[in-house]
């Protein structure tokens, strides 16, 4: 395998893609609706808390599907949700004694600043549950109407989707509605079936005053399911292309939001994309549960941003990551490999624009997003790359940096980009404090080899090597790098 140049595949303007759809459990073909164009949908965070490593695992494995789509050619609307309003939610305000609304936007400016520092694309439109509370209205009248709900008879206020109604229902997940457990979002007594589930919660004595909306059922709050099918609608039109989301929501929540479009007379979503989730010691990262790593911790351990994305895009989307500490500094010594390579071709060739995407690269992205695969491409390239720099062959230096930076920046991860090489104010000014310093080191062991005082200039090296510093003699000089990096 090698950089792609004169006689190599090369990348065509159209991807063939195919993606796992749920429901068929195959892999299909990808057609969009409409030619030129991809509606993505996916469901993001209930912001009860700052967000785990297996949520921002969600956001990068749909971005590097958005960027792939839109590497292709397409024009892609992507549109990820906010759950600003829940039982979850109202639980924790309440522990903290703050307004619902004041712990949510705190934990979504949070996850938005997570978000940006691991280089998830901002999406089209975010919205929040809290904006839509109209469009669910109309939509759930349209269930009653149809006969698909019902207003519970108890008082409470509280709507309910009628799942007897709906044939398909289970057909997502493959379950058989005769076998399913009660949903747990409203008491049973107020169902017509125990797996009704909840389109609107009448008003309750123990929750918040401010927690609810005026409606033609009572006062209230929406259920879970029901404000993505109406955000969907809102921003993607009754049927779009991708619905995204973890495994752990294709029951109840996704078969709900099936039954609840599709019943309503809406197309909804043609292919269901759904990643693996990312263990702890064996089982799901809760945050109810307290099993979670966090990028704070990720960071504290020594792992860039630029590391741990490495770390949650190199597995196939549709795999389980167990997390490990062990796992993760691999991950980030892959990456660095990839990152040193890429420094040195530019020392060496100066600035390369990213070029054409090698055959092997594009066939594993075609293929269900193969990022393992994909991966394995670029590090054959970084090592044909670092055998050119060893023969001085500064046309292959560039053809492989090329390359090197086309494939990895359809992954978010071009080790060249400003995102990578730039940092905050204060982390760039130490940096510049310690280039001044190394360059003076540097220019004190020149001067002890041009005299030929071995003996200084080795000692220069190793305070040196003590700091953390690492140098490397070059045919172009002496370069640096800090030792792991």
């Amino acid at each position: 395998m090698g950089a792609a140049g004169p006689g190599r595949a090369r990348y065509p303007f159209r991807v063939s893609l195919r993606l796992y759809d749920t429901t068929t459990r195959s892999v299909r073909d990808f057609v969009p609706r409409s030619p030129g164009e991809v509606g993505v949908y996916l469901c993001g965070l209930t912001v009860q808390s700052p967000p785990h490593i297996g949520h921002l695992r969600s956001a990068v494995n749909y971005d590097v599907l958005r960027r792939w789509l839109l590497h292709s050619g397409y024009q892609v609307t992507f549109i990820r949700n906010i759950t600003d309003i829940d039982d979850k939610v109202l639980s924790k305000s309440i522990e903290a004694g703050v307004p619902f609304w004041v712990l949510a936007f705190a934990n979504e400016r949070i996850l938005a600043e997570q978000y940006a520092r691991l280089g998830v694309l901002e999406p089209t439109y975010e919205p929040r549950a809290t904006g839509h509370v109209p469009e669910m209205h109309e939509l759930i009248a349209t269930l009653i109407d149809g006969g698909h709900a019902y207003v519970a008879d108890d008082g409470s206020g509280d709507v309910y989707f009628d799942v007897k109604t709906f044939e398909r229902y289970g057909a997502l997940s493959g379950q058989r509605p005769d076998s399913m457990q009660a949903a747990e979002d409203g008491p049973e007594r107020a169902k017509r079936d125990p797996r009704d589930f909840a389109l609107w919660k009448g008003v309750k004595p123990d929750e918040p005053a401010e927690a609810f909306w005026p409606s033609p059922w009572g006062r209230g709050r929406p259920g879970w399911h029901i404000e993505c099918s109406a955000m969907c609608r809102r921003y993607l039109g009754a049927e779009f292309d991708i619905h995204g989301g973890g495994l752990d929501l294709v029951f109840p929540h996704h078969e709900n939001e099936v039954a609840q479009s599709q019943a309503a007379g809406l197309p909804f979503a043609r292919y269901w994309v759904h990643h693996g989730l990312l263990n702890l010691g064996g089982s799901k990262m809760s945050k109810s549960d307290g099993n979670v790593v966090d990028l704070p911790s990720i960071e504290a351990a020594g792992i860039r941003p630029v590391e741990l994305r490495y770390y949650l895009a190199a597995p196939h989307y549709r795999s389980v990551i167990d997390y490990s500490e062990e796992s993760v500094r691999e991950a980030a010594s892959a990456w660095r490999r990839i990152e040193g390579f890429a420094q040195r071709a530019s020392e060496r060739v100066g600035a390369v624009e990213p070029g054409v995407l090698c055959a092997e690269f594009v066939e594993a992205m075609d293929d269900d997003l193969n990022t393992s695969k994909a991966l394995a491409a670029v590090h054959d390239v970084v090592r044909e790359g670092n055998g050119a720099l060893s023969g001085g062959s500064d046309s292959a230096v560039r053809g492989a940096l090329a390359s090197v930076r086309a494939m990895m920046g359809v992954l978010g991860l071009d080790p060249l980009s400003p995102q990578w090489t730039s940092s905050d104010a204060r982390t760039a000014g130490l940096r510049g404090v310690v280039d001044s310093l190394v360059a003076l080191a540097l220019e004190q062991r020149a001067s002890a080899r041009t005299r030929k005082d071995w003996a200084a200039a080795d000692a220069v090296r190793d305070q040196l090597k003590q700091a953390g510093i690492v140098v490397e003699d070059t045919p172009h000089g002496p370069r640096w790098t800090i030792e792991g990096q």
